[in-house]
């Protein structure tokens, strides 16, 4: 294929298209996925746009920081002990299943680390590097982890009958272009203001911060539109399908078999484990189970939005997640190895 981003794009289009036609959970985000990565297994010259994740993040985050209502803020900041509980739990959920690879796959403990941490998979993959990691490595197990959980726990819902009807409002529910025109914007300069900055994940946590603030400041500048939300998710389906190399697919069927027992391992004490904090909190299961699960932050709080399953915990919950492993897992990493080094004098 002469043009792989342009065939890559109208692939996951109509695979998009046909999945919504045929009523499947997250159409736009899951038809592109599993198209672009079955296509990209099978050799096809598919690539996604370098600018597509970005802009997709960017969108989502805008969509997502409209529900951040003041009196919803004042709830979330109520429930930060379970936020920061969450995060604690993330971290020893990736010591654990790098623990898991280093014994089943025999991955040395640094690419095993960098590959089971749940924030952010960019982010791991640049401290993997700057530790020593494999990265070929890294980026596979990010990839499985992120898709495997992104079509499994939609689909579970789905299959379960697990849809809420949130109680929370929008700040602004009608679109207007000019308004439109300027939170993007916005969006915009705070990606960008993020990402010189090297703040991980700039182009979520940057355009969700400005959503969020001119939100609880109520500046109400506009809704995002059901077609700019679905064509994010393609965008950003068509980047997580991507991760996906036919050749690297074939050179690790072992590690690859192990990276999937481990996040499903994961994925269950996950559920477990939002089992406990919704009998804690008094919250309802299926919003903890996408608050804890091993996925994405964007692919977690779309499905939140579509299943309209507490859409602002979900989000505070993995924002707290990926800043919590963000900062700790490097200094973590380094004093683990100090210890580790001693001990073996």
């Amino acid at each position: 294929m002469r043009f792989p981003v342009a065939g890559a794009l109208t692939l996951c289009c109509a695979a998009g298209a046909g999945f919504s036609y045929l009523g499947a959970p997250l159409p736009w985000m899951i038809g592109p996925l599993l198209a672009m990565a079955c296509g990209r297994s099978f050799g096809a010259c598919l690539a996604a746009p370098k600018w597509g994740r970005a802009l997709g993040q960017m969108v989502i985050a805008c969509a997502l920081g409209l529900y951040f209502t003041p009196p919803v803020a004042r709830e979330i900041v109520d429930h930060w002990p379970f936020l920061v509980a969450a995060g604690l739990y993330a971290v020893v959920l990736a010591y654990a299943s790098g623990w898991f690879l280093t014994r089943s796959a025999n991955l040395d403990g640094t690419t095993a680390l960098f590959a089971s941490v749940p924030g952010g998979a960019a982010e791991m993959t640049v401290l993997g590097e700057r530790f020593g990691a494999r990265l070929d490595r890294v980026v596979l197990a990010q990839s499985l982890r992120v898709i495997l959980v992104v079509v499994t726990v939609p689909i579970a819902f789905a299959f379960l009958g697990l849809r809420g009807v949130d109680t929370y409002q929008l700040s602004r529910s009608e679109v207007s272009a000019i308004g439109l025109a300027g939170l993007l914007a916005g969006a915009a300069a705070a990606g960008a203001l993020f990402t010189r900055l090297r703040i991980p994940n700039s182009w979520m946590l940057g355009p969700l911060a400005v959503s969020i603030a001119w939100t609880l400041a109520e500046v109400h500048l506009s809704a995002v539109p059901a077609i700019a939300s679905n064509a994010a998710q393609v965008l950003l389906g068509c980047a997580l399908g991507a991760g996906f190399d036919r050749n690297s697919l074939r050179s690790a069927p072992r590690f690859i078999v192990m990276v999937l027992i481990s996040i499903v391992l994961a994925m269950i004490l996950s559920a477990m484990f939002a089992w406990a904090m919704a009998a804690w909190g008094g919250f309802a299961v299926a919003t903890m189970v996408l608050a804890t699960a091993p996925g994405g932050m964007a692919e977690m709080c779309i499905t939140a939005k579509v299943l309209r399953l507490g859409v602002p915990l979900v989000t505070a919950a993995h924002l707290a997640r990926v800043v919590i492993l963000v900062t700790t897992t490097a200094p973590t990493f380094r004093i683990a190895r100090y210890i580790r080094r001693g001990l073996s004098r």
